[in-house]
């Protein structure tokens, strides 16, 4: 059905059919992983908000990240997991988890301000912020072994519990002495 902005007006409601027979039973389950084209990459649209609406996690990919060179482009600020909660992954993964995002946060609002001004303009604490930012970005970066050949980077494993430490490590500032 036609409307004025691109989208039907029945959308949400059949977005919401079609993901309520997404579903475990005694038999079994259908589980769905669904590619979604964000026209412009602008998420705040209709479609991708109406649409995200219905999905239990989102999985962002960033051509910010591409244009830097850092793979894999997941966006972390951007991809959302309704399993992003202290009693499903424990309090310490959660509090890590948030203090991650911050941080990403704080180093984007900066953006502007950096290509204006320059880091020299920043405080010491932005200045801190910026440079665990991009720590916490590589770290995020591990090679994968099924990019070796288009890399030429050996795949790498970071256990969970190593990676939890890790991001502690980067947001102490234990780190602060190593470079990116």
């Amino acid at each position: 059905m036609p409307s004025a902005v691109g989208y039907q007006p029945t959308l949400n409601t059949e977005m919401g059919s079609l993901q309520e027979r997404i579903t475990s039973t005694k038999e079994g389950s259908i589980n769905s992983i669904q590619a979604i084209y964000v026209p412009a990459d602008v998420l705040t649209d209709l479609a991708p908000t109406t649409t995200f609406a219905h999905l239990d996690a989102t999985t962002v990919l960033s051509r910010g990240l591409v244009a830097k060179g850092i793979y894999p482009v997941v966006d972390p600020l951007d991809s959302t997991s309704t399993m992003l909660q202290p009693w499903i992954i424990g309090e310490e993964h959660y509090e890590t988890a948030q203090r991650v995002k911050q941080t990403l946060q704080r180093y984007k609002e900066l953006q502007d301000i950096i290509a204006i001004l320059g880091l020299d303009e920043l405080s010491e604490e932005d200045h801190l912020t910026v440079a665990r930012a991009r720590k916490i970005e590589h770290f995020l970066s591990q090679p994968f072994f099924v990019a070796e050949v288009f890399t030429g980077s050996p795949g790498k494993y970071v256990g969970f519990v190593e990676t939890i430490r890790g991001f502690q490590l980067i947001l102490s500032g234990e780190l602060d002495s190593l470079p990116e």
